[in-house]
């Protein structure tokens, strides 16, 4: 190897070196997934004014009394952004356990002084305002959950039962107690579920365990299911949505019928029928189903492509980050989002069963916008320090070698090359 080579190898080792074995470069971030997010909550912000009067009239307030709390939300979404897009991605290795604390805290609080709706207790009141306990739980199980793992992988002892397996099952046995038991949120703990699976199996955790854990977590929902009710009910309702459309059924029939409505190119911004007493939770939960009323299939498709769009940017992001932490940052917020958007389409155009999940961007609250937003700007913090190409890592962590220094390899091979001929 030429001396030009040897001393591009050296420079680069000079560079430093994060924690995880990754090159710290601080670069453009990806300002592609910060333009989506936008155009996610505009859209959002365009949805909820346009039902804001309907949503007014069912619950006695003015007609921009919910466009005027959403833009707040969105607000104080965009501050979480900047707050936490400029935060060192390794920053959050010191917030670990206070997150994990202030969800424990906050998935008490809910059970004792908050109320029920729908079966579920989701939400802190706080005099005129709301919080939502999952969604601070589903980030701090995140940033947990990458420490953790990296930490196994380095170590190498991603497969001991002792130091990784009963550790992430008994994680799994809190979620279970704190939010389908506690909470009653069979459709939160579905997405943390998600978000546990995706992360243990992009860090190489072993797949017999994986499909053992699959088992488990599939025998553990069809207890929850039959020793609930109203969750056996939702599944009759899925099964055969038209059954009972004027009683269990109710909400998956009206949500049909809205999905139905829109035809091709919708009725219109402002001409939603459903809107207005027929669908209920119509913007949170069923939120889709009256964007697909006003702009029908073909505005379905283009949101539906920006939501494939967003996550494929966020897949950009986690195959090129600087390590494995952030890498399974990145593949955590990716499995949230994602799951979530999975769920909310397909329960509104009966593909999957009822699970009172919002849609992330679009659907009308405070607690879910601030905290996607935050999830969002973990990405575009990570993307400042990606490298040039695809990272495949080691068993150890180690990330390819820079690509500066293979260029110049090629670079002084030719030239080598040319001399001797």
């Amino acid at each position: 190897m030429s001396m030009s080579a040897n001393l591009l190898k050296a420079r680069d080792r000079r560079r430093p070196l994060s924690s995880e074995g990754g090159l710290q470069r601080r670069h453009r971030p990806d300002f592609v997934l910060l333009i989506i997010s936008a155009i996610l909550l505009a859209i959002g912000l365009i949805v909820v004014f346009s039902i804001s009067p309907a949503l007014g009239a069912q619950k006695n307030v003015s007609e921009s009394y919910f466009v005027n709390k959403q833009l707040g939300a969105i607000l104080l979404g965009i501050i979480s952004f900047a707050v936490v897009s400029n935060v060192p991605p390794k920053f959050w290795r010191k917030l670990e356990i206070p997150l994990l604390v202030g969800a424990c805290i906050a998935s008490i609080a809910v059970r004792v002084f908050g109320e029920e709706i729908n079966g579920a207790y989701r939400w802190i009141q706080v005099g005129g305002l709301s919080f939502q306990a999952a969604e601070l739980i589903k980030m701090a199980l995140i940033v947990w959950l990458a420490g953790f793992l990296s930490d196994r992988k380095r170590a190498g002892t991603l497969g001991s039962w002792k130091e990784t397996t009963k550790p992430l099952l008994i994680a799994f046995g809190l979620i279970g107690a704190i939010v389908v038991v506690l909470q009653s949120d069979l459709g939160s703990a579905a997405v943390m579920i998600a978000i546990m699976g995706a992360m243990a199996f992009v860090a190489g955790f072993p797949l017999k365990k994986v499909a053992l854990a699959i088992a488990v977590i599939l025998v553990a929902v069809s207890m929850a299911i039959a020793v609930s009710p109203y969750r056996q009910e939702r599944v009759k309702t899925f099964l055969n949505p038209t059954a009972d459309c004027e009683g269990a059924s109710y909400q998956a029939c009206q949500s049909l019928i809205a999905v139905g409505s829109g035809g091709i190119l919708g009725l219109g911004l402002g001409r939603s029928v459903q809107a207005y007493g027929y669908v209920p939770e119509a913007g949170n939960d069923a939120i889709f189903a009256i964007y697909a009323e006003k702009f029908g299939f073909l505005g379905s498709a283009i949101l539906i492509t920006l939501f494939v769009g967003l996550f494929a940017r966020i897949m950009r992001t986690l195959e090129r980050a600087p390590n494995e932490y952030t890498r399974l940052l990145a593949v955590g917020v990716l499995a949230w989002l994602s799951t979530q958007t999975i769920i909310n389409i397909g329960a509104m155009v009966g593909l999957l069963p009822l699970k009172g999940i919002t849609l992330p961007f679009i659907s009308y609250g405070g607690t879910s916008l601030i905290f996607v937003t935050a999830a969002i700007g973990l990405v575009f913090s990570i993307s400042r320090y990606t490298t040039y190409e695809v990272n495949t890592k080691t068993e150890e962590g180690s990330s390819n070698e820079n690509p500066a220094s293979r260029r110049g390899e090629r670079r002084t091979h030719h030239t080598a090359t040319r001399r001797r001929s």
